[in-house]
């Protein structure tokens, strides 16, 4: 549950404000228990039922044989906004979570979650893996619904926000459990799934319901620490068939080979501990009411299968922007049964909540649809609808730049790259019959100028709709310091406001968006990724400016206290090693409260 009135215009819009009252009683008996289960750069055709030769996944064969099957089921071409619509029901676009850096992967602390709701109705929630939403309070995932968690920062360990010591640790991680940095052993997917299934024991020997969230960072790179038993095997495959260049060079064959074995590897374990989490559910004896999906969160990380479509991660066409949905009830949803019509990450929340009894309050808007008819009734009316994507680098969305409207059996898409702020010239909008044309090789949009106009409009009212979700639709979330929910605040570059520099780079500064509820004196650590010579750093908070000398070779222990403000303030770190100018690698405020 949120926390209400602790500060009014970060918290003001409370779950409790239109939550009780609006649920039914609680119905524990036949109610399912949930797992949702999302790997991250895993591609939609990354899978042997998918007809991928190379990868095996076994278990998740076996799992797609016994259970339905969205084959039409459309994601975000990059991970933080797949998640924000997974989490709400929402766009992404609704949520302020607009990219997956720099202060723009936060999600706004006033959306209500899955957890949220699913938790006021009295189900146990857990989250393993990746949240990438946030990693300070108020937008946690312990903040958002969860009552356990164990969560790597950031969008991925390897990242800035790792904590310091366990840089880059798939095996034997630093993760955030409930808050608390914590040193584990083994391999990161297995703890996650080891994490969840002492959860799931846990609840069920209590005889209650729970929500548990396995969200791998794996296949995600860097590829520097993968399973070494499954690597050494895929080492020997040919990887050619499933690449889309057929006949690389010597060098690059080599190349390609040594990084698709480490994806792969990675893909594979994820394989495994889905068939130790089902001989869990078995020991249990809960899997027949147990509800598992398992999906991925955009296209692949690389240039590879992706069936009759074309694109990988961060491309608008179909290869970047679907997954397969597998849904494993056995109680309601008979084997195989299979729906190819037009859904999306938005509807995973309704589908669950109607699958959990669990009424959406009236005053949540939400974007998605239950689907649970698909797969549990024969020919369901599906009234017609459309889906709209869209993701690019930047602090604000820009109207046409990188979208990708559907509306069966039509696809509008504009693949101007994610990786700009925006585009040159005038948009040249493409449509796509996919029933006959799923590679998109045959661009319609002037044979078709009807479907062509209609559609462009409905995409530009679409765009104003969710620019218009609140005031200030894209003012990025602030972290909020100095409260018992967080006294120690972990500040990284994933989530500083990006100012000079390549946003990660050695060269590079910025600033974090933050507030507190009352002026107080904090211990302020200023960490650096490298050592130096000796130096000075000004750190500046709001209208306070203090300097700090800082130790030659010495990456972290820069500390001095400092008076910080109440309200809304910046704060940023200026390093200056010998005319030399940078930002810190971490900021760690701890309150003296």
């Amino acid at each position: 549950m949120k926390v209400p009135g602790l500060i009014p215009s970060t918290l003001a819009f409370s779950l409790a404000a239109f939550v009780f009252g609006a649920l039914t009683p609680s119905v524990q008996a036949e109610r399912p228990n949930v797992i949702v289960i999302m790997s991250d750069d895993q591609g939609g055709g990354d899978y042997g039922f998918m007809g991928n030769e190379i990868i095996r996944t076994p278990e998740l064969d076996v799992m797609a044989r016994r259970s339905g099957l969205l084959t039409k089921f459309y994601v975000s071409p990059v991970c933080a906004p797949t998640r924000a619509s997974l989490m709400t029901g929402r766009y992404n676009y609704r949520t302020r979570c607009i990219d997956t850096y720099v202060g723009r992967a936060m999600m706004d602390p006033a959306e209500v979650t899955i957890a949220e709701l699913l938790r006021a109705d009295d189900y146990r929630t857990g989250i393993y893996g990746k949240w990438h939403l946030g990693d300070n309070y108020p937008m946690r995932p312990m903040d958002q619904g969860f009552e356990d968690s164990l969560i790597h920062r950031g969008g991925g360990i390897g990242q800035p926000s790792d904590p310091i010591g366990a840089e880059g640790k798939y095996t034997d991680p630093t993760l955030i459990k409930n808050g608390v940095e914590t040193s584990m052993k083994g391999y990161c997917t297995d703890i996650y799934f080891d994490g969840a299934m002492d959860f799931i024991e846990a609840a069920a020997k209590r005889k209650e319901n729970f929500f548990t969230y396995i969200a791998t960072n794996a296949p995600h790179g860097p590829y520097h620490d993968v399973p070494e038993k499954l690597y050494q095997e895929y080492l020997k495959v040919d990887f050619r068939p499933i690449m889309i260049n057929k006949n690389p060079s010597p060098a690059r064959l080599k190349s390609e080979t040594d990084k698709l074995a480490r994806i792969c590897a990675m893909i594979t374990n994820i394989d495994e501990n889905v068939g130790r989490l089902f001989r869990k559910l078995d020991q249990l004896g809960i899997r027949e009411n147990t509800i598992v999906l398992y999906l991925n969160d955009n296209g692949p990380n690389s240039m590879r299968y992706v069936g009759n479509m074309r694109g990988m991660k961060a491309h608008i066409d179909d290869g970047g922007v679907r997954s397969p949905l597998v849904f494993h009830w056995p109680a309601q949803v008979k084997a195989r049964k299979t729906s190819g019509i037009l859904c999306a990450h938005i509807d995973l929340m309704p589908t669950l909540l109607d699958a959990c009894k669990v009424k959406i309050p009236a005053k949540l808007k939400i974007d998605g649809r239950s689907f649970l008819p698909l797969l549990t009734r024969d020919n369901a009316p599906w009234p017609k609808r459309q889906v709209v994507l869209q993701s690019h680098r930047g602090n604000v969305p820009l109207l046409y730049h990188h979208f990708a409207l559907h509306e069966e059996p039509w696809k509008l898409v504009h693949p101007t790259g994610f990786g700009k702020e925006s585009f040159t010239g005038e948009p040249k909008l493409e449509l796509y019959d996919l029933s006959k044309d799923p590679r998109q090789q045959n661009n319609l949009a002037a044979q078709r100028p009807k479907v062509f106009q209609r559609l462009k409009k409905n995409y530009e009212d679409w765009f104003a709709d969710v620019s218009s979700s609140r005031p200030d639709n894209y003012a990025p979330p602030r972290i909020v310091i100095g409260t018992k929910h967080e006294p120690r605040s972990v500040l990284t570059r994933q989530d500083w406001r990006h100012v000079t520099g390549r946003p990660w780079g050695r060269d590079s500064n910025g600033f974090w968006l933050l507030e507190a509820p009352e002026p107080g004196a904090y211990e302020v650590e200023v960490i650096f990724k490298e050592t130096y010579p000796a130096g000075k750093a000004t750190i500046t908070a709001g209208k306070a400016r203090q300097e700090l000398d800082l130790v030659a070779d010495k990456k972290r222990g820069h500390t001095t206290m400092m008076m910080l403000p109440a309200g809304k303030f910046k704060l940023s770190v200026e390093a200056d090693f010998n005319g030399k100018i940078q930002g810190p690698h971490q900021v760690i405020l701890k309150s003296n409260r």
